[in-house]
């Protein structure tokens, strides 16, 4: 099932944006392989009589080689001849030295699509230095747009740089190289970098920056500058969330709410006030409550949801936006298709499956 089914696709073991491409592949019917190096002697062992439960590992097959030797090598080669895609998770230069860069690799299988999967890029002076989701992220300009006025920028976790900028785009790739392959008949090789899609994402923003539409750090429409377009806490410790740009649904926000707020909407002046007034008037009733008043009508309101609360939804329960893996709540897989819909399918463990059997059943 799913829209890539007959897509096979290796994926050599790395840390969060490469498995989670990888996993976007599998959700939507690709025959994913991950590669994963033998664990040191020094590693605790897996209880493989329980359920594996690493998420980024759904709806894959696991082996195990050591790409040290030449034999293994060898053997991944083999798997790269009959495959589709790559996905490569390392530094510049680390494939070509175990062996399976893209000149041996392309050069053996020219319709290979072979994905690389980088902080900095495969060039330019970063290319070689150590980073992390908040280096790429920081480089690419958004970063310095998070947070509130006065402050120093939040520190985000790793969902712009690591999983859209990076692994989500990276299945994009590998899904229009396909298309084109469809129609030339040749691979290609695709050049991933985290600070490029963070900047990528962060596009609208170069816009707004351009045009002087966009102002300090939290004193802005969308980043916690407006009262109406904000996060506030209630009564009982939790939080809702308000979005009411347009102004019949400000209005509509104000009337729910038993307000009034001086000055026009847009003044960005009368701000700081509303901010304080709104604050003051959702401590009076708990997140309960204000769903009762507000929740499903055109203030453009919902809860905070601790992710756990995130299943009972009726709204999340009715589209089964969570389903249960292996005993782990995790999203179900998305976008949805009309005719080959998509799965989060089972978990593996690392080195579940044999390579002979990767081999005959992709001859």
């Amino acid at each position: 099932m799913g829209p890539l089914k007959g897509l096979r696709v290796v994926e050599l073991g790395g840390q969060g944006p490469g498995p989670y491409c990888g996993m976007l592949l599998a959700d939507l019917g690709a025959d994913v392989v991950a590669v994963e190096r033998p664990a040191p002697a020094t590693t605790v062992a897996l209880d493989r009589s329980k359920p594996a439960t690493n998420i980024f590992n759904r709806g894959k097959r696991s082996v195990t080689l050591d790409l040290k030797q030449l034999d293994d090598v060898d053997a991944m080669l083999a798997m790269l001849d009959r495959a589709d895609a790559f996905i490569d998770p390392f530094r510049p230069g680390v494939c070509e030295r175990l062996g399976i860069g893209p000149d041996v690799v392309c050069g053996r299988n020219p319709r290979m699509i072979y994905g690389r999967m980088t902080g900095f890029g495969q060039e330019g002076p970063l290319a070689q230095a150590a980073g992390h989701d908040v280096n790429y992220v920081a480089l690419s300009g958004a970063l310095h747009s998070i947070g509130y006025e006065g402050q120093p920028p939040t520190m985000p976790i790793n969902l712009l740089g690591d999983f859209a900028g990076g692994g989500l785009l990276l299945a994009l790739g590998i899904a229009c190289a396909a298309f084109e392959r469809s129609l030339s008949g040749k691979g290609q090789v695709i050049d991933t970098a985290m600070v490029d899609g963070a900047a990528l994402v962060f596009a609208p923003m170069f816009a707004a920056y351009a045009s002087g539409a966009w102002g300090d750090r939290g004193t802005n429409l969308l980043d916690g500058g407006a009262p109406f377009y904000n996060v506030y806490e209630t009564a009982d410790g939790k939080f809702v969330s308000v979005g009411a740009i347009e102004p019949q649904f400000y209005a509509e926000l104000l009337l729910r709410a038993g307000v009034d707020l001086d000055g026009h909407q847009m003044d960005r002046a009368s701000w700081p006030q509303g901010k304080a007034v709104l604050a003051e008037m959702f401590q009076t009733k708990t997140r309960d409550e204000w769903c009762a008043l507000m929740e499903g009508t055109e203030v453009c309101f919902a809860p905070v949801l601790h992710p756990g609360e995130v299943a009972a939804h009726p709204h999340n329960a009715a589209r089964g936006t969570i389903v249960e893996v292996n005993g782990v709540a995790q999203p179900q897989s998305a976008p949805r298709f009309s005719r080959t819909p998509g799965s989060a399918k089972a978990t593996c463990h690392p080195g579940a499956h044999a390579l002979e059997d990767v081999l005959e059943g992709w001859s």
